[in-house]
């Protein structure tokens, strides 16, 4: 059984002293709790790792978890476990409310072409939805799109695949192959293949187990489409 809730919670300077990883203010809180089996204190230390997972090799990529943990906190807020063997599991994430008399900015969009050129992007991503949404985007902005839900099933493609690829959107971290050791392999079949690397987390992060190197194009999830398309248009025009 899975129970959602929320409420607005107002945190002060002594409750926080006293409890690690806390924030004095004002917050929305936003809990989802289970009645499962619950976790042991090691894995609730490290439930927000990078790469941490309990789950066998090929099944989870332990950056879930990081991703909300990380998006939470660039935003200001904090999140926290609490879990008994046998019992369930509770995260609480915490975001800062605005102050009604707050001044609102309005974001700013950057120019960027609205029509691609013909050119055809392979998107490889293994969770259905975002490689949907990937797809719908590019779908919306002209190019001509392959796409494929993991490295084995993109290798297929490529293999069999005549015409020119201009570029490939992949996830870095999927089952059986990483982005990085399969943008090789379709490089050798296309060599004139550009890549753009994306992932739930930072660059920083991904690059720190060694995926790639500092100077690769990526972006990071969640992203809007006007930032997949800036991003795509400069690797595509050679202005990055």
């Amino acid at each position: 059984k899975i129970t959602i809730e929320t409420s607005c919670v107002s945190i002060d300077e002594n409750y926080a002293g006293k409890n690690p990883g806390f924030l004095p203010g004002e917050f929305v809180m936003l809990a989802v709790s289970d009645n499962g089996c619950g976790m042991d204190k090691s894995t609730v230390e490290n439930i927000f790792e990078p790469f941490f997972t309990t789950k066998e090799a090929g099944e989870g990529t332990g950056l879930g978890l990081s991703t909300v943990y990380g998006i939470v906190k660039q935003n200001g807020g904090f999140v926290n476990v609490y879990s008994e063997m046998g019992e369930g599991t509770t995260f609480r994430i915490y975001l800062k409310c605005e102050s009604e008399g707050a001044e609102k900015t309005e974001e700013v969009q950057k120019a960027v072409p609205t029509e691609s050129k013909g050119e055809t992007v392979l998107i490889v991503e293994d969770e259905e939805a975002i490689l949907r949404i990937a797809e719908k985007m590019l779908e919306t902005l002209g190019y001509n799109l392959l796409t494929a839900n993991n490295p084995l099933e993109a290798l297929n493609i490529t293999e069999k695949y005549s015409g020119k690829i201009d570029i490939i959107v992949t996830d870095v971290v999927m089952p059986d192959m990483d982005g990085k050791k399969m943008s090789e392999k379709i490089t050798k079949l296309h060599p004139n293949a550009k890549v753009l690397f994306m992932s739930g987390y930072t660059s920083n992060v991904i690059g720190q187990h060694g995926l790639f190197e500092d100077n690769v194009n990526f972006i990071q999830k969640p992203f809007k489409m006007n930032d997949l398309e800036m991003k795509i248009r400069e690797i595509l025009d050679g202005r990055y």
